[in-house]
């Protein structure tokens, strides 16, 4: 069964099926939360967070139009405005990613001299990224982490598609600049995805 479909039964209330919508959508929308909490040393709220999350979409379903988005960008932007909001409320603004960055060094071939270079190289990455103004680093996080395509992070940050590469250009730029000092070689062609598109 289709999202859509899906959705439609749940609106004319076989409500149950909501549970077989939170279990597509749970992980990513938790991975997501978990992404934006982590600098913010409040990963321990993730959960709640995403309970939040389906919560409110629940409440909010008979007013979801699939014309103007798709259920998981709507629950992207449910999450992330859900997320905000707590922050707002701990008085945090410093949130970063955790270890969703390929590590090369997870390979047990590699060395141990290697994998704790590349392991401070993925600290450093982290903490470019967490620096990154709120925009810039949710843009990162769904493109980056979530695969998000550039009109669904257009939709969940409400901003046109032009915007949202235009973001993740400075973003990227913003980073890369932060990490040149430190690197002799290029930094981003370790991790797939960071300066490729």
């Amino acid at each position: 069964m289709t999202d859509s479909q899906l959705i439609r039964e749940i609106k004319d209330g076989n409500i149950e099926l909501y549970s077989e919508l939170m279990q597509r959508y749970q992980r990513k929308i938790l991975a997501f939360i978990f992404h934006m909490l982590k600098g913010a040393k409040m990963e321990s709220v993730a959960e709640d967070l995403c309970s939040e999350t389906f919560y409110k979409a629940y409440r909010s379903l008979q007013t979801f139009r699939e014309t103007d988005a798709s259920f998981s960008t709507w629950l992207y932007t449910i999450a992330r405005n859900t997320v905000l909001s707590e922050l707002r409320k701990q008085k945090s603004t410093t949130v970063s990613l955790d270890d969703g960055i390929h590590n090369p060094a997870a390979s047990p071939d590699v060395m141990p001299e290697q994998r704790m270079l590349q392991s401070e190289k993925v600290s450093m990455v982290r903490e470019a990224i967490n620096s990154l103004p709120e925009k810039q680093r949710a843009a990162i996080i769904l493109r980056e982490y979530e695969g998000l395509d550039y009109q669904e992070i257009a939709d969940v940050l409400s901003l046109t598609v032009s915007s949202v590469k235009s973001l993740l250009f400075r973003a990227r730029a913003s980073v890369k600049a932060q990490l040149e000092p430190y690197f002799a070689e290029p930094i981003f062609q370790e991790y797939e995805g960071m300066n490729q598109r």
